[in-house]
């Protein structure tokens, strides 16, 4: 009889990175070794992101975390965190809100990608660094605090859950008033 082989265990943080630590003790999410440390999307979230200017309107637009679940700031992007698929839906959502071809400052970031890792809530850090906004509730169970499609049918999710449809509509919305701004800012090419 040959000896039992034990299932290959998860690395531990880097020991001098309590960034990475926290994500991975505290919340149980996946990381990637950094600098910065990086938190992996598509496992229990995927992102939303949006230039800065367009996600603190968001936020003013839509009002409580319940309506937009965790919320990070990365210099001048502003992340959503969104339920785990989320990016694949973006597109056709996109079409289907009538926004195809003009949310191109809208994008997803799902299974394989990375986003860096803010600071965990009330920790000093590097200027630079990503911070929370919204930062997650405690404990491991984010996933129901996130917005998804399955929150207008009912399927799988509470009655207050986050809508995607109003996060992503609103989101569109405001990153296209960015671009109507920022063009109408510009001298016209023939004055």
């Amino acid at each position: 009889m040959s000896p039992a082989i034990p299932l290959p265990r998860k690395p531990a943080a880097a020991p001098g990175d309590p960034v990475q630590q926290w994500y991975e003790n505290e919340l149980g999410w996946a990381t990637a070794a950094g600098p910065p440390a990086q938190l992996v999307a598509g496992l229990r979230f995927d992102v939303l992101e949006v230039p800065a200017d367009a996600g603190f309107a968001v936020l003013r637009r839509l009002g409580t975390t319940a309506a937009t679940g965790p919320v990070a700031l990365d210099g001048n992007t502003v992340r959503f965190l969104v339920a785990a698929g989320s990016a694949d839906e973006l597109p056709g959502l996109l079409e289907w809100l009538e926004w195809g071809g003009l949310a191109r400052d809208l994008r997803a970031v799902g299974a394989g990608g990375l986003m860096p890792a803010p600071l965990p809530p009330g920790r000093p850090g590097p200027r630079e660094a990503a911070v929370w906004l919204r930062p997650p509730g405690p404990g491991r169970e984010v996933e129901p605090t996130l917005p998804t499609l399955s929150a207008l049918t009912g399927l799988g999710k509470s009655a207050g859950a986050p809508d995607l449809v109003r996060l992503v509509d609103t989101a569109a919305t405001q990153c296209h008033r960015l671009r109507l701004l920022r063009a109408s800012a510009q001298p016209l090419a023939f004055s």
